[in-house]
């Protein structure tokens, strides 16, 4: 039976316990926040938080992840606090460190890598999304099958175990790569169809909003394009790209098209399987770029989407960053310390509208910028 399956039937509301590793290369602080963010997916993803413990190893036990010494440590806290859930900030947990922690503390345990999978599941809206998020899982399950007989069933659901590949779950390595072929030749024929609207817009310059997750890209596009796309204060409430036109001034528009968030950690075939929504990053004429200046470590968001932007090669795209929320800031001089790097950066208010109109002047720049080059390029090969 594989390791992560679920022994325990769950509530509603998961009691979970975090568990940080600190192996000597990773400072204090980014471990801090790091394990934050961890709280603030699990809670995303339906769990309740009932304790957070960083533990300091040399390296990761390959047995226990944390050595046997700790398990009885653990396993108090395990019953003690009625947990069902641990959850490790760590993307590359083994099945057997699994099934060996699972088999003592008596609770399910699952790492960072699988709490983003079962957001991603539970966000899905469109069949696209749902079909991105599918082929994510079994990607996933996959490499986890040798040895394990193909058993993948789940007893009790919780997180980690729901969304659109739960019925995959049953099936042998067979049968998984099958339906991977499927969903790898529906996406490819969606890409198609992206395509075809790319070219349909191709004589508008198109820029595509992107940023760490919750940092206020949608609200951004609802309040430029006077639109209404779905908002909530959560992590990842967007997964589809969705694109509204946006009038900046009398006789110029653009195109915004609104992106999936980055996160740090995000796992690499949850970006495989979104590819053809990130095209409309890839394929973008300039990229505005959204930062939550309120953020507990805001330098570490803005590198970890840098990296993702040059991963996609739209490191040289025409950038303009909005450092938002700024009105929910006891200290303005943090917008100053962040512009110290982004000189040319736009800070503001989604919510209040404060910096909006700057944004839009520094938009219309960068368009007239773009079509000027282009118009430049277009009449030099016609001569």
């Amino acid at each position: 039976m594989d390791a992560s399956v679920n022994r325990i039937p769950s509530s509603k509301d998961e009691r979970a316990f975090l568990i940080g590793i600190k192996t000597g290369f990773e400072g204090q602080k980014e471990l801090e926040y790091s394990l934050e963010e961890l709280s603030m997916l699990v809670k995303t993803a339906g769990g309740v938080v009932a304790g957070t413990i960083i533990i300091k190893r040399e390296k990761i036990d390959p047995a226990y992840v944390f050595g046997r010494g700790y398990v009885d440590r653990i396993r108090e806290i395990v019953e003690e606090k009625s947990i069902r859930l641990i959850v490790f900030d760590l993307n590359g947990i083994r099945p057997a460190q699994i099934r060996n922690l699972e088999d003592l503390l008596k609770c399910r345990v699952i790492g960072r890598h699988e709490v983003i999978l079962d957001i991603f599941a539970r966000r899905a809206r469109s069949s696209e999304a749902k079909m991105q998020v599918e082929l994510a899982q079994l990607k996933y399950i996959l490499p986890r099958l040798k040895g394990l007989g193909g058993v993948l069933s789940r007893l009790g659901g919780g997180i980690g175990t729901r969304g659109p590949g739960e019925k995959m779950l049953e099936t042998d390595r067979r049968h998984i790569q099958r339906r991977i072929k499927t969903l790898t030749d529906k996406m490819r024929r969606q890409s198609r169809h992206r395509e075809t609207v790319r070219k349909s817009r191709a004589a508008v310059i198109t820029g595509a909003v992107v940023g760490y997750t919750n940092a206020g890209k949608s609200s951004l596009i609802n309040l430029l394009a006077k639109d209404d796309l779905f908002v909530e204060d959560r992590l990842f409430a967007t997964l589809d790209s969705y694109t509204r036109s946006v009038y900046l001034n009398p006789g110029l528009s653009t195109l915004l098209t609104d992106t999936v968030g980055f996160i740090r950690n995000l796992p690499a075939n949850l970006i495989e399987s979104f590819r053809s929504t990130l095209e409309d990053i890839a394929r973008a004429d300039y990229l505005v770029h959204v930062v939550d200046i309120t953020a507990a470590d805001v330098s570490v968001n803005i590198a970890t989407v840098n990296h993702e932007l040059n991963h996609i090669d739209c490191g040289e795209k025409p950038v303009i960053v909005f450092l938002n929320k700024t009105d929910l800031l006891d200290d303005e001089s943090i917008v100053e310390l962040t512009r110290g790097d982004f000189r040319d950066a736009v800070s503001g208010s989604v919510h209040t509208g404060v910096g909006i109109e700057a944004l839009k002047i520094r938009i219309a720049e960068t368009v007239a910028l773009i079509e000027a080059k282009t118009k430049k390029i277009t009449g030099s090969e016609n001569i």
